[in-house]
This record gives C-alpha cells, sequence and structure tokens, in this order.
C-alpha cells in the first residue's frame, strides 16, 4: 500500500505541477492539466501501444489459419496438438499473443491512482477545478456528456482495431462503450476527462500506425 500510496501522491503533485503550467502561460485550469497529463502518458506509452496495436492487426490477420488449425484438430483428443500448432505459427510470424496485455496491466494503477488522487484532491485553486460545463472535476458529471464522450471515443477505438467478425470481439465492441460509459457515469469528472483523451489520442496513433506500419499480408509485422 506504500507504494501506491505514493503513486496516487505523485499523480496529485504531477497534476498541480501541470495546473501552474497552464497558469504560466495564462490560461489556469485543472481539467486542461489533466488533458496534459493524458497526452504525456500516452506518448510515454506509445511504444508499448504500438506494438500491442501491430499484434492486434497480425493476429486478426492470421484468423483463417487459426481457423484451419481449429478445424483440422477439432477433436478433444487433439487439443494439446492444436495449441501447439498455434503458437507454433504466431512464433513463425514473430507474434506476441500476452503483447496486448501489457499496456492495460500498465494503465490499471494509473486509472486507479488517478481516481484516488481526484477523489480527495487538494487543489491549488479551488476556482480552477472546473472544466467547461463541469463546476468540479472531483465530482460527477452533472450533464453526463463526458460519460457519453467516453462511451463513444471508446467505440472508436475498438471500432479501428477490430476488424473481424468473431462473435466475443464484435460483442464486445458494442459492450465495453456501454460500460465505459456507466463507470465515468459513477467517476469523477476528471477520470472520464482522462478516458475521452486517451481515447481520441490512441485513435490518432491507430490511424497513425495504419498508414506506416503494414501487416502479415506484407510480409512485415511491424517496422
Amino acid at each position: 500500500m506504500g507504494i501506491f500510496n505514493s503513486l496516487v501522491a505523485g499523480m496529485s503533485d504531477f497534476i498541480n505541477m501541470l495546473y501552474k503550467l497552464t497558469d504560466s502561460i495564462g490560461i489556469p485550469n485543472y481539467g486542461l492539466a489533466i488533458i496534459l497529463l493524458t497526452v504525456i502518458i500516452k506518448m510515454l506509452l506509445y511504444p508499448l501501444t504500438k506494438k500491442q496495436m501491430l499484434s492486434m492487426r497480425s493476429m486478426q490477420q492470421l484468423q483463417p489459419k487459426i481457423k484451419e488449425l481449429q478445424n483440422k484438430y477439432k477433436g478433444k483428443d487433439q487439443q494439446q496438438i492444436m495449441q501447439q500448432k498455434t503458437m507454433e505459427l504466431y512464433k513463425e510470424h514473430n507474434i506476441n499473443p500476452m503483447a496486448g496485455c501489457l499496456p492495460l496491466l500498465i494503465q490499471m494503477p494509473i486509472l486507479i491512482a488517478l481516481y484516488r488522487a481526484l477523489y480527495n484532491f487538494k487543489y491549488l485553486n479551488t476556482a480552477h477545478a472546473n472544466f467547461l460545463w463541469v463546476p468540479n472535476l472531483s465530482n460527477v458529471d452533472p450533464w453526463v456528456i463526458l460519460p457519453i464522450l467516453a462511451g463513444a471515443s471508446t467505440y472508436l477505438q475498438s471500432k479501428l482495431t477490430t476488424t473481424t467478425s468473431d462473435p466475443t470481439q464484435q460483442i464486445m465492441l458494442y459492450t465495453m462503450p456501454l460500460f465505459i460509459g456507466y463507470i465515468s457515469y459513477k467517476m469523477p469528472a476528471g477520470l472520464a476527462l482522462y478516458w475521452v483523451v486517451f481515447n481520441l489520442v490512441g485513435a490518432i496513433q491507430q490511424y497513425y500506425i495504419n498508414k506506416h506500419d503494414v501487416g502479415l499480408e506484407g510480409g512485415v509485422v511491424g517496422k
């Protein structure tokens, strides 16, 4: 708990530092500080995010071959062989199926620390704790606009990375935005703002990666 409390305290200090930055340029606002925090975190996570996105896209491109293996080794006594052949296929194309989990594992402590920091945040100036229509970023959005944007941006981000007709992925495409929207409705508005900006920056990064990197069809997993 000591390490986590230090992370929460560090998050609070960093937000106040970014707030001072907005103050120094004449637009003091904690909402802008959270936006800057989000962009900085997203940039720091970009190498892992890029690896995750390329891995997911390559795995999607391998789905026809994986389906062939599943049909070929569909007997109960052949499941181990099927799993072995699938892992060999991943290895052949230099794909790590666990690559998509690492950014999420890193992101979760950040989200929890930000939630804890905002819940009892010590603002240097409470007059600047608002953001547009939100009176206080430590409270829920009274107009429920940020939760709606959080759900919509989650759908956009998922849509950019979901290119198969796999039933599970299609279900997640529609259920995850609803879940995120509901959670954002219950959480401090500052956390919802963080999630919206995080998704929008992620969508921009995904577009950039799609334009500048090719997948298995081009013979390369990523540059």
